[in-house]
């Protein structure tokens, strides 16, 4: 399916309203900066192919995978969607070597140019959070001997390098202002972020208010994590309101970097998500408390916002995840973050049935039907829009 789908004007706000099928269909429509982690730890998802078609009929432009699976690259050749790639944990410590940097480019990435738009590189995911001390410094090293890869190839200017870290690397993270990174790994993140400086590319942070409200569900406000109305809070020290944890968690990691002296590094939510379902001593992990956080952080990023400490720059965020991982382990929440199960059907409705915008008007339906089964519906669905903007017309 065309990832193009749906009527876009910049000359006046519509507001498209659907009420077809309501029992089969939700509307649906993901911003520019919103993508979402495609893993793949199950034996029972669709296609790689079916797989592009979701993702062009949610209209995501946006994808990071946690390997390079050549069926999924191939998959996704001519599909505008930017993928970004990994190098797992345990393949970190041989891209030192820059004959092996270049073996692996030129075996995972390059060929698969310009047609899949690769546009990153993961190295390890979580590494500074695990306890691997050896893993920890040959982070950087990689990361560098693999730029240089990029530069000798000439594809430094498209590709980025960086890693994905778990909120667990800060020491402190409220009041936001206070943010800073643990004592121990100061060092590592001074030679990371001086790496991510030189190469102007982003820190990812994996961040999941979720799991703060579970562990102290009787101090942290539901609605506040679920960026429902709330009153929210004050930092003492910026004077900066926030109404939701996650960009609280975001400027935290702002400030963390500035304290090391990097104040320009951008900082991008690599994971980000809330579960459907969950054990018993997961508290919050529901549908109802999933289809919240993420309706609400996809009505956010449709306004373009920035957190209160760069209002201005919009935040990216690559939503957690795309599917149920049936064969993922741990407590039950880890198999339930997806936004549809396995045989493409909807996890659960987002409930999105009114859009508008002061620039640009697009609508895509998500299906409790099949893939196969939802692209029947692309030539109403195309009819509906013509009609739609064809009836505003007239009523002007």
């Amino acid at each position: 399916m065309d990832a193009s789908l749906g009527f876009r004007t910049r000359m006046i706000p519509i507001i498209l309203v659907y009420i077809l099928f309501p029992s089969e269909f939700g509307l649906l429509q993901f911003g520019s900066s919103l993508g979402i982690n495609y893993g793949q730890v199950a034996n029972n998802l669709p296609s790689p192919t079916e797989v592009v078609s979701i993702l062009c009929s949610l209209q995501v432009t946006k994808t990071r995978i946690y390997d390079t699976n050549p069926q999924v690259l191939t998959a996704f050749a001519n599909s505008s969607i930017e993928l970004i790639v990994t190098v797992p944990n345990d393949q970190v410590a041989s891209m030192m070597n820059p004959s092996q940097s270049l073996q692996w480019i030129s075996t995972n990435v390059k060929p698969y140019l310009p047609a899949t738009r690769i546009t990153g590189i993961a190295v390890g995911n979580e590494v500074y959070t695990t306890d691997d001390d050896t893993l920890k410094a040959n982070l950087v090293p990689a990361m560098v001997s693999m730029h240089s890869t990029l530069v000798q190839l000439g594809l430094d200017s498209y590709i980025h390098i960086t890693t994905a870290a778990s909120l667990a690397v800060l020491e402190t993270s409220f009041p936001p202002s206070m943010g800073s990174f643990k004592t121990e790994l100061a060092p590592q993140m001074s030679q990371f972020l001086s790496f991510l400086a030189q190469t102007k590319a982003p820190f990812w942070i994996n961040a999941y208010p979720y799991f703060a409200y579970k562990d102290d569900p009787a101090r942290v406000e539901l609605d506040y994590v679920l960026f429902n109305q709330n009153n929210g809070m004050v930092d003492p020290y910026t004077h900066l309101h926030y109404d939701n944890m996650l960009y609280a968690q975001v400027d935290a990691v702002t400030f963390a970097i500035a304290r090391l002296g990097y104040g320009n590094i951008p900082v991008q939510v690599s994971e980000t998500g809330w579960p459907s379902k969950g054990d018993t001593n997961e508290i919050g992990a529901s549908l109802e408390n999933a289809r919240a956080y993420n309706r609400n952080l996809l009505v956010r990023q449709l306004k373009s916002e920035g957190t209160p400490v760069r209002p201005n720059q919009k935040l990216e965020v690559y939503l957690f995840a795309l599917f149920n991982e049936n064969l993922k382990p741990g407590p039950t929440s880890e198999r339930n973050y997806g936004l549809y199960r396995p045989d493409g059907t909807v996890a659960y409705n987002l409930g999105l049935t009114s859009l508008s915008s002061t620039s640009t008007a697009s609508i895509s339906l998500t299906s409790s039907a099949s893939p196969a089964n939802k692209m029947a519906f692309e030539s109403l669905r195309n009819l509906i829009i013509v009609c739609v903007v064809v009836i505003h017309a007239l009523m002007r």
